[in-house]
């Protein structure tokens, strides 16, 4: 047994070793793809729109890289309108949609009971559909002869001279019809993790129920209003499918500028500018965003 054991000794510690890199090697072998796909569809595409956004020339003749750096200043100066209408439309899509959806995701989470799954079906329930499909239902509802405005202009109820279609209050319900789940889903979340037993004791506490929402509810759907904000902000600053269709010429995106330009008038340098741009506004304000709300208070609501 003493000779055998110094002989075994070298194989069991080379077994430690490869089991300990295995071990160290595995976390990183599992996140592969995702960083690979991260790389390929997101930092490739990233790095290649930078570069066209500083060259110049024409579909025609070619584009050279000339680090063109007055691309970015002339697009600015050219569509700050859009851009600013962009951003207010989006804080003001994003202000509703949590106004709509908290009740309701409140609702689901602590008096749905057994239908909560029926529930959510009903609020994904127009995901089925196409969202060109969707947006287009809204122009046939919105139209001055729809079924909406047509009954009430008839029996004299609107003058034949109003219409919704082609102004901004269009533009906002489209997109806060479109964009509305993605509000709901992580506040439902965040709240039905919520034990029930802290408002019971709330109330056992003397709390009032507002009390019990303000110190309780509130500060524990943090991570829900967190999330839900930055994924209904960022998509409505960028749509150009509602300005589209419910819009008109004064209520253009800034996303709708930004199609045009890629896939009509084929100005790719300055198209890729404008997204740059678009990026910057929308990561600051995510930024500040998560100064103001603090993200730490977020972590330790969600950790809780």
């Amino acid at each position: 047994m003493e000779q055998d054991l110094p002989a075994d000794l070298p194989v069991v510690a080379k077994r430690r070793r490869s089991a300990r890199r295995r071990k160290t090697l595995t976390p990183y072998a599992l996140i592969f793809p995702g960083w690979l796909w991260l790389v390929l569809f997101f930092v490739v595409p990233t790095f290649v729109m930078l570069s066209l956004s500083l060259q110049t020339g024409s579909l025609e003749e070619g584009y050279s890289q000339t680090f063109h750096w007055s691309t970015y200043s002339d697009a600015l100066t050219t569509y700050r309108p859009q851009l600013t209408r962009s951003l207010m439309y989006a804080v003001l899509v994003t202000v509703i949609a949590l106004a709509v959806s908290y009740p309701m995701s409140y609702w689901i989470a602590f008096h749905g009971g057994r239908r909560k799954s029926s529930y959510l079906l009903l609020v994904l329930l127009p995901f089925f559909v196409s969202f060109v499909i969707r947006t287009l239902s809204w122009q046939f509802l919105l139209s001055d002869d729809g079924i909406l405005l047509g009954p009430l202009k008839r029996h004299g109820l609107l003058s034949q001279d109003f219409h919704l279609l082609a102004t901004s209050a269009a533009v906002v319900g489209g997109l806060v019809y479109n964009f509305l789940p993605f509000m709901a889903l992580p506040l439902f979340v965040a709240l039905e993790r919520i034990d029930p037993r802290l408002l019971e004791a709330a109330g056992d506490l003397y709390a009032t129920k507002f009390e019990a929402f303000r110190r309780v509810v509130l500060p524990l759907s943090l991570p829900g209003v967190f999330a839900g904000v930055l994924l209904t902000f960022v998509p409505a600053a960028a749509d150009y499918v509602n300005a589209s269709i419910l819009g008109g010429t004064n209520t253009t995106m800034i996303g709708t500028i930004i199609q045009s330009r890629f896939l009509i008038n084929n100005d790719y340098p300055l198209a890729a500018a404008l997204s740059f741009i678009l990026m910057a506004v929308l990561l600051a304000g995510v930024l500040l965003y998560a100064r103001i709300l603090g993200t730490e208070e977020v972590m330790e609501a969600a950790a809780g």
